[in-house]
């Protein structure tokens, strides 16, 4: 498999869970409090949405790097 059809096949992947999930999140530490040796940290909980036409693009462009990478020129 070359170069440009296992980079198509990644973005594909990486589409159709996009689309399956919509996004994901992470925690996030922070600092919110330092006075002298105490310190009181806060972790918050970020959300990331993937957008509809984000997923649907790496699709499509996943499907014809695959076609392309497949062709020999």
């Amino acid at each position: 498999m070359g170069g440009l059809k296992t980079f198509g096949a990644i973005l594909a992947v990486a589409g159709v869970l996009a689309l399956a999930y919509g996004g994901f999140s992470y925690t996030k530490d922070s600092t919110a409090v330092k006075l002298g040796p105490i310190e009181l940290s806060v972790k918050e909980k970020q959300t990331v949405n993937i957008p509809l036409w984000a997923g649907i693009g790496a699709i499509v462009v996943g499907g014809v790097l695959l076609v392309a990478g497949g062709r020999k020129g």
